[in-house]
This record gives structure tokens, sequence and C-alpha cells, in this order.
């Protein structure tokens, strides 16, 4: 049976359903970066006032993903994040605790999709307990889109999953140096496709328990985590390859994984269930 989906983007204040292309169960795995999403043009047309000759053919998710991913930028390094609230002129950023809090203070400068830097500000904050969690703030008469909360209580083992996020260092091919990319802006974007390989029942300290096989590079930290339908179900936020080794995984009560699962997990990114946001929030 055919895969269909339907889920809403907002932009701004305005929103509008997409419908992925149909996908084959049996080609569900080998769906690619590029897989396209349609717009409803009905919808679209309706809500925006737009004739057909102008309507773009289709999105891809990486397109969408690019538009609520921030780039936040300190003195001398950068991570990254996902715009998950506006209320009028005042937009609300997910991250990690870990970009933010560094003893720099609570400013930062939150690059946009349409390549403006704002002013931002860590909302700090003791509501995210021992979660690697952190709202900045920022204000605009600018028009951005908001990610769409997904269900990441709803996801299960070799699920599709897409992550976003500006990676700080750039490793050119047949090269022996690094380069930064702290002032490419957002030609640093980075977007890569997965799926999940682990879900722990007991969770990782400061709340990490969803694994993928995603490449996540430093600096994409904060970034979203995506599911097919281009809803955010999880924060980026450890690489794979601890360099800490064993001793970078202990869970929530304290206790660390046998070896084996230790390479297991090693080998996989983790990032923080969205559910865990929704949870503060609802508090």
């Amino acid at each position: 049976m055919p895969l269909v989906g339907l889920f809403l983007i907002t932009i701004g204040s305005e929103s509008f359903h997409l419908f992925p292309n149909k996908i084959s169960s049996a080609d569900s795995s080998s769906l690619v970066l590029s897989q396209t999403v349609y717009l409803n043009t009905i919808t679209y047309q309706k809500q925006f006032g737009v004739s057909d000759n102008s309507l773009s053919e289709n999105l891809l998710l990486e397109d969408i993903a690019k538009k609520f991913t921030v780039r936040i930028l300190d003195k001398d390094k950068a991570g990254s994040g996902v715009i998950v609230d506006r209320r009028g002129q005042n937009y609300t950023v997910l991250t990690n605790d870990h970009v933010v809090n560094n003893g720099n203070g609570n400013i930062y400068r939150i690059l946009t999709a349409d390549g403006t830097i704002h002013t931002g500000r860590w909302q700090q904050s003791n509501r995210f307990v021992d979660l690697d969690l952190a709202l900045v703030k920022f204000n605009s008469n600018n028009s951005y889109s908001v990610a769409v909360i997904g269900d990441s209580k709803s996801i299960s083992i070799n699920d599709l999953v897409y992550s976003a996020g500006f990676p700080n260092y750039d490793f050119p091919e047949n090269a022996d140096y690094v380069e930064s990319t702290y002032s490419w802006g957002l030609r640093a974007f980075l977007f890569t496709t997965g799926q999940i390989s682990m879900l722990l029942e007991k969770s990782l300290e400061r709340g990490y328990s969803l694994g993928y096989t995603n490449d996540v590079q430093d600096g994409m930290s904060g970034g979203p985590v995506l599911n097919q339908n281009g809803e955010l179900v999880g924060i980026n936020g450890r690489a794979q390859n601890a360099l800490l080794g064993i001793n970078a995984y202990i869970f929530t009560d304290g206790t660390q994984p046998s070896q084996d699962l230790f390479e297991q997990m090693d080998a996989l990114s983790w990032a923080i269930p969205i559910a865990k946001f929704k949870e503060i929030k609802r508090k």
C-alpha cells in the first residue's frame, strides 16, 4: 500500500498543507535526500492568493528545513537552532544548553534563512532541569517559518529521519587541512539522511535517548531531526564516536552500558526527543 503523508508548514503567521509524493512500502527504505514534497495547490492559492504560474512546482524537505533552521553565533564559535514559536514579532528558537551555556553571557547573533543577523537572548531558566535544551529569543519584522512539532513517541526503529544544522568545520577532499566555516554564513548548512537505529527506554544523561545513523557534525548541535513528514521529532546534540569513549555514555540512573552496547551506541548520533520539550512546555 502506498505511503502518503500530510503535514502543515507555517510561514510567518500563515500555514498551508503539503503532500509528499507517494512512495510504495517497498521503496520507502530507499528514500533519499531529494524526496519531493508537493504543495496542495488549491489550499495554497486560497491562503496566499497566488496564480498557477507563480506557484513553485515542488519543495524539497531540505528546503523546508532551511527555512526554520538558524545558526547561533558566539564570538568565535557557532551552533544551530530551530524556530519553534512566533508571537507577533517575537521568535523563539530551541537549541541545546551546551550551545549557549558557555560563560559568555546571554547575547548571541541569530542568522536566519534570509541571511539576516538578529540579536538573540538566551532565556536562562531552570525549567529544563537536567535536559540539554535552551531557548533563545529574537525580534524581527520579517516573516520566518516555524517548525511543525511532531510526535517523537510514534517513531520506530528503521524509520527514515533527516537532520540539519551548520557544521563548524569543512574537510576538503584530498586536502591535509581543516577549514573553519564560521565566516561561511548560510553556506555551511548541511542536511543529512539516515534512520532510527536505537530508542532507549532508559535515557542517557541530559535527555538523550534517540539514536540515529545520520552524520551529525560539530556545530549541528541544536539543529532539527525531522521525520518523513518534515515534522520536528528531535534536537541534534551528540555526534558519533565520542572523545570520552564509554565514559560519555552514562544513563540517568548513573549506570553505563556494557561494552557491546557501548560500541553500538557510539556508532550513532544522539538526539533529545521533542516529546521531552513538549512535556516541559505544558507545565
